[in-house]
Parts: structure tokens; C-alpha cells; sequence
């Protein structure tokens, strides 16, 4: 058997091994039924890769045949979990210790291209009216179904002034749109405020959900009168980064009591994460606005308030994301990174793989989606997921 094929196999088996186990490189603590199972999948992955080798029209390269196993095996998990070769894990590493500038667009995989998660208001990707649900189709010409979602992300950084050029395709249209933006140095927009006074209502947009951001918002709830006479309307809607832990210190600043979420996983001991009723602020009457761009931090708040019932969500289906990253270096330079646990709803929904159903589903600009062409920025549209939400507290007592 040839060097190139041992390789292809050893990797395609470490890969197997790896998420069987999901926690290494040795069987410790696995049954006797998933060693064995994973040693016969090793077989048939010899097999078929010995017929390849052997019987396809033309001999193939069979590095750049095992580089796409092990990415479709990976990508199989979920949109996270990626593999990434000995070049593309050096730049990885190398991004880790440096500040990138980037388009201004978060983005995961769907129906396996780059998806656009959520664009930052005012960034390029916002001039460039970009939208949520746009596909992501190649990047500097290389297709993305064939990308890890970690090396979409990495092609999308780089440095401030720089460019990027990519093929998006927006719904309603046939063809993709070739985009080439400039790199900057993108800051999300300061914490959104908005008091309706004539219903008492206070309107909070955070954009984000870091350190800072939550200590802005708890700030502002802890200054609302005493007279209960204000209401909360949380709008979460493309709310994608931030920290888990900073998601679940805004659902305590709403809770007193209760379960905000759960992380768990085949080797990491599940985590319960309970209100505290030192964190509590305020029993407001609550709405927290949802859509397609919440991800992440933002849906643990969303789903805590839900099941826990201390307020309507409303909206449109959140994106399900929220897991725990672990980075396993392999042998030849190359390395995994793997989903290694899940936040999971008060309910017991991993949020990763349900998302967050509001309670009061309002769609978003539904038109929008099958316009063959990006609305107009200026134009003044009825935002119905906004005056829902309004109607909802004008009729909660305060």
C-alpha cells in the first residue's frame, strides 16, 4: 500500500476515533459496542479509499481526497466543527494572537455555504447592503461548500485597508453578486435606548452582549422608577457575539429564581447554571424581541425568559448556536476543532440544534426575502416584530 493512501487512512482514522470518543485519543470509558463500531468504519473507509486509488477514471491526489473526508466528516457534526490542514491551522494559530479588521458580517454555514448570521450596523458589509440569510458562495474564487466554517471566518480578517472579494447569493436572485470590501476596524454600535413615554415602555438594543454592554443595561434598569411603572422591551434581534457567561448574567438581572441554561457534553460534566437572587434587578413586565441574526449569548437570555415565563419572546426563529470549542492538534500538523458541549434552554433543548420558537411568531419583513434586489436603506418600513412587541406591554399591568 502506498505512503499517500496510509496517510489518507491514519487520517480519516484519527478523525473517527476522535469523534466517537470526543475526548481523545484513547477508548478510556468507552463501551466495548462504540470501539467496535469505529474500528469497522475504519475498514470500510480503507476499503473505499483502496477503490479510489485503484479504479477511479484517473488517479487521483489522494491528500486533497482525504482533506475532504475529514472536512465532510467534521461538517456532518455541526456548522463549528471543523478540520483544518497543517497550513490552514498555522493561520489559525497565528490569527489568535493578532486584532483583526474585518466586513462587518458574522457569519455559520447553511445547506453548506457560508451563511450570513448578522451584519453590524455602519460596517461594510452594511454599506454594502448585505442581509441577514444572504449565502456566502466562494470566496477569492474558491467555493465555501468545500471550506471549514473556522477558515470561512479566517478569509473574511485580515488587514485594515485591505480587501476581500466574494460571490453572494441573495435571495430571488439567480445569479450571485461578486462583492469586494475593504477591511476596517469594526465597532458595533453603542447601546440602543429608546423610552416610549406614553406607555412607560423602556427600549433597550445592546447589539452585543459583552462585559461592558450588560453592565449598560443594568445600569439603566436599576435607574428605572421604583413606582413600577416602567416596562422592559429586550430587543435581541442580530444579537450574535459575545460572551455565554455575560447572556447568562442578563437573564439573572430578569430572573430571581430559576434555571437559565445548561452546558453539556460526552465529557464535560453538565453545568447548571441557577438565577441568583443577589443578580436579580428588576420584575418589570418584559418582551424580548427575536429573529433569524439571534445567536449564541443572546438566545440563552431568550430561552431562560421563556421557559421560566417571565416574559413573551416574539419574533421569528432564532439561528441555534452555543456550544463549547476544543481544539485537538493531530500528528501531522493538522487539528480539529470540535464541538465538545452544548448550552442547553431551562427545558432541556440543546440550543445549538432547536433554536429558540418565540412564543409570538411575528415573520420579519417577509417581502424582503424575495426581492431580487436590496431594499432601499432610506425607505421607511413597517417594522411589525417593534409594534407587536409594543402592543404586548401596553396591555401587561406594570
Amino acid at each position: 500500500m502506498s505512503k499517500s493512501l496510509n496517510r489518507a487512512i491514519l487520517g480519516v482514522s484519527i478523525a473517527v476515533i476522535l469523534v466517537v470518543f470526543l475526548g481523545g485519543f484513547g477508548p478510556a470509558g468507552v463501551s466495548a459496542d462504540q470501539s467496535d463500531g469505529a474500528y469497522v468504519q475504519m475498514g470500510v473507509y480503507e476499503d473505499v479509499l483502496h477503490k479510489i486509488q485503484t479504479d477511479y477514471v484517473t488517479q487521483p491526489d489522494i491528500d486533497t481526497v482525504t482533506d475532504g473526508a475529514l472536512h465532510g466528516l467534521l461538517e456532518s457534526l455541526d456548522a463549528e466543527s471543523s478540520y483544518l490542514t497543517q497550513s490552514e491551522y498555522a493561520t489559525y494559530q497565528a490569527h489568535q494572537h493578532e486584532g483583526q479588521a474585518g466586513t462587518g458580517l458574522e457569519v455559520s454555514k447553511r445547506y453548506g455555504y457560508g451563511d450570513v448570521v448578522t451584519v453590524v450596523p455602519g460596517s461594510p458589509a452594511d454599506k454594502a447592503h448585505i442581509q441577514d440569510g444572504d449565502l456566502i458562495e466562494a470566496i477569492g474564487g474558491k467555493s465555501t461548500r468545500v471550506m471549514s466554517l473556522a477558515m470561512i471566518r479566517l478569509l473574511l480578517e485580515g488587514k485594515a485597508g485591505s480587501t476581500v472579494s466574494f460571490d453572494l447569493i441573495r435571495p430571488g436572485k439567480a445569479q450571485p453578486d461578486n462583492i469586494t470590501l475593504t477591511l476596517t476596524d469594526v465597532v458595533p454600535p453603542s447601546l440602543g435606548v429608546q423610552q416610549y413615554k406614553d406607555s412607560g415602555i423602556l427600549d433597550l438594543k445592546p447589539y452585543i452582549l459583552t462585559a461592558d454592554r450588560v453592565d449598560q443595561i443594568i445600569s439603566h434598569l436599576r435607574a428605572m422608577p421604583k413606582d413600577g411603572s416602567t416596562k422592559v422591551l429586550l430587543d435581541l434581534r442580530d444579537v450574535d457575539g459575545g460572551d455565554p457567561q455575560q447572556g447568562i448574567r442578563l437573564a439573572n438581572a430578569f430572573l430571581k429564581s430559576g434555571t437559565i441554561t445548561m452546558l453539556a457534553g460526552q465529557t464535560v460534566p453538565t453545568q447548571t447554571f441557577t438565577a441568583e437572587a443577589s443578580k436579580f434587578v428588576t420584575s418589570a413586565p418584559l418582551v424580548v424581541l427575536v429573529n433569524h441574526g439571534t445567536a449564541g449569548a443572546a438566545e440563552i437570555v431568550a430561552g431562560a425568559i421563556l421557559d421560566n415565563k417571565r416574559g413573551d419572546v416574539v419574533g421569528d426563529r432564532t439561528f441555534g448556536q452555543g456550544g463549547e470549542l476544543k481544539t485537538f492538534p493531530l500528528p501531522d500538523g493538522a487539528a480539529l476543532l470540535l464541538t465538545v458541549a452544548k448550552y442547553e434552554t431551562p427545558d432541556g433543548s440543546k440550543i445549538a440544534d432547536s433554536a429558540i420558537t418565540p412564543n409570538v411568531q411575528v415573520s420579519e419583513n417577509p417581502e424582503d426575502s424575495l426581492s431580487p434586489t436590496p431594499p432601499n436603506p432610506t425607505e421607511q418600513r413597517p417594522d411589525d416584530q417593534l409594534n407587536k412587541a409594543i402592543a404586548i406591554l401596553k396591555q401587561k399591568s406594570a
